[in-house]
């Protein structure tokens, strides 16, 4: 089985990108996501402990987490700490379901495959990519949402010309759905049949 990593920055459509794989039949996994469930269950205790005021009924408050790692790239490192292995654990045994399952492709969805060295933990990597005028109103038209909260996660973030010049592939999703998807449905294509790494190394743990 082919381990991808699908990635992109804000507003790129990644989502998009996903849910079209899983249209034609290919497994995705989700960090957001997993991230999402272990903030309500497994990551509850430790976050606590480290972070106690983020906790409201049992589970963590994203909100209010997000206040407390504000500014502080220690806190940041310290929660990153904590989660990231969890994710790590939750995607290897989606992997390992997926290829029980007999598929010949697997997408891991992680929004910072680049940033987190999660690249290492794929066999190709692709980058969906959109003209920045486009991406910005996206971004802006989400509710919530204002210039100046954009302009901090873009921080967070490699620039969109550095992650194409890293990615294996590159989806172009500045035009249609329709013309997204076919640009998927090609990539599926070309890696079907290609055998990759990543499970190999799974295998032997």
């Amino acid at each position: 089985m082919l381990v991808i990593g699908l990635t992109g920055s804000i507003g790129m459509g990644k989502s998009a990108a996903a849910a079209h794989f899983r249209a034609r039949g290919v497994p995705v996994c989700d960090a957001d996501a997993e991230v999402h469930r272990l903030y309500e269950g497994e990551a509850v205790p430790a976050v606590e402990a480290a972070f106690p005021a983020a906790v409201r009924g049992g589970k963590i408050d994203r909100a209010l987490l997000a206040q407390q790692v504000a500014g502080s790239p220690a806190k940041l490192k310290q929660l990153e700490g904590i989660v990231h292995p969890m994710v790590v654990r939750a995607e290897i045994d989606f992997l390992r379901k997926a290829e029980k399952r007999g598929a010949a492709l697997a997408v891991l969805e992680i929004p910072l495959l680049f940033e987190t060295d999660a690249h290492s933990r794929v066999d190709v990597s692709v980058v969906v990519s959109a003209p920045e005028e486009v991406q910005r109103a996206r971004v802006l038209a989400r509710p919530g949402m204002t210039q100046e909260k954009l302009e901090a996660l873009l921080k967070r973030q490699l620039s969109d010309k550095e992650k194409r010049a890293r990615a294996d592939f590159v989806v172009d999703t500045g035009t249609t759905l329709a013309d997204m998807g076919r640009q998927i449905d090609k990539l599926i294509e070309s890696l079907k049949g290609r055998e990759g790494r990543v499970m190999e190394r799974l295998r032997n743990l």
